[in-house]
């Protein structure tokens, strides 16, 4: 799928098969082509699948912003992760006429990967870029909700009522893959539209680790967490512009509101901003590339610095508090680095990510997508004046660190060509 947090994970997989001598192309949205030509891996563009991404889905859906809660859901899951199968999954059959490839790598939300290896008898193997929403297994939450597992039976009982209701969001999305499937021929999957990935997959590779997620989950046996699945760099860490200001800042906190849910800056930047502006903490606010002027221009203030990008593999090593949205791909070059997090999420499913981060003690979660100044400056304080949380980040960073994520998943699906 066409979103960053989707594409970037699956980057140095299609990387190093390329290396290694397989014929690799890769089938997404134009906007990914200069990425893609940089990495040496021919793209496959859209054909008649309709691009929707960070960058136009409020042009194509003007009011997504007002919808919330179930309806958003239902909203996401039909518009953005299923209307768009039949049209590529005859991309991918058209394709494959071309060009007759042997097996599939996907993004786990790439849901026209059922039918696609159902019709071609390919294997299919898929990238999971974020724990949620999770398989409907034992000990699992219901996705969505930022839910953590169920501690008694009152929790129990109110994790099926939203199973429930969760399941009733897909009533419009299900039936454009059932369609597809009778018109093809194809037996019809009966399952939960949230299973759809573990049942399609040969394997499951899951970025991050166990010690991110929620103890007691029953995952699938070709569920596998493999760790930090980040992008491959082409050099070491960019020199930063402002590095000065940072060598001689008491404390330095950077803020990021993701490449997505962007559009909006009252929703984390103001507030972090309003919160630490003529405070002692060097505030960095990477944008992704909207709004940087007006911040800068609105925060004026000599401890503050504004950027569209920011090469964090140079930046998070001076950070001591990172407040985000709860961007898995960023969330985790964070705990390596040894930073503790403040977390303000909810859509995209990044309240569920946010309430693994709070189960583990790697975050202070802030449980809206719009905190108040007073709320952040307290979580700050928080993670910088509990010890707990720089030792439990300190222990996940030297796990991520010592995991081979692009390594493990070659080197599996390779294993299973022999």
């Amino acid at each position: 799928m066409p979103f960053d947090g989707h594409f970037l994970p699956m980057t140095g997989v299609a990387q190093r098969l390329a290396e290694l001598g397989h014929d690799v192309r890769f089938y997404t949205g134009s906007s990914f082509a200069d990425r893609l030509a940089t990495l040496g891996v021919p793209h496959e563009p859209f054909r008649r699948a309709l691009e929707i991404n960070g960058e136009n889905m409020a042009e194509n859906f003007p009011d997504i912003a007002k919808l919330k809660g179930p309806k958003r859901i239902a909203f996401d899951v039909e518009k953005i992760f299923f209307a768009n199968i039949p049209a590529h999954y005859a991309d991918i059959l058209e394709l494959h006429r071309e060009w007759a490839f042997d097996l599939l790598v996907n993004d786990a939300a790439f849901f026209a990967a059922y039918p696609v290896t159902r019709k071609l008898g390919v294997p299919g193997y898929a990238i999971d870029p974020a724990p949620t929403p999770t398989a409907k297994s034992a000990g699992a939450p219901p996705p969505f909700f930022g839910l953590t597992p169920a501690r008694n039976l009152f929790d129990r009982l109110k994790h099926r009522i939203v199973w429930a209701m969760v399941e009733r969001t897909q009533s419009k999305a299900k039936p454009i893959l059932d369609d597809l499937l009778d018109a093809e021929g194809l037996p019809a999957y009966a399952g939960s539209t949230f299973q759809l990935p573990w049942d399609t997959a040969t394997r499951m590779f899951q970025t991050g680790l166990p010690s991110m997620d929620f103890d007691g989950i029953d995952w699938p046996a070709h569920h596998q967490f493999v760790g930090p699945l980040l992008p491959p760099r082409t050099g070491g860490p960019a020199e930063l512009p402002f590095a000065d200001r940072l060598a001689g800042a008491p404390s330095v906190v950077v803020v990021s509101q993701g490449t997505v849910d962007n559009r909006d800056p009252e929703k984390l930047f103001v507030p972090t901003l309003e919160a630490l502006k003529d405070t002692g903490h060097l505030v960095v606010a990477t944008t992704g590339g909207r709004h940087t002027e007006a911040l800068r221009q609105r925060f004026p203030h000599d401890n503050v610095i504004v950027e569209d990008w920011v090469d964090y593999a140079a930046l998070l090593p001076h950070a001591d508090v990172f407040v985000s949205n709860g961007g898995y791909g960023s969330i985790m070059q964070a705990i390596m680095a040894g930073v503790p997090i403040v977390s303000a999420g909810w859509f995209e499913a990044k309240n569920d990510i946010n309430a693994r981060l709070a189960y583990r003690k790697l975050a202070v979660d802030l449980r809206t997508e719009r905190p108040t100044p007073a709320q952040i400056t307290k979580a700050i304080g928080t993670v910088t004046g509990d010890p707990t949380y720089r030792t439990n980040i300190a222990k996940v960073a030297a796990e991520l660190r010592a995991a081979t994520p692009v390594d493990t998943v070659v080197d599996a699906i390779l294993a299973d060509r022999l």
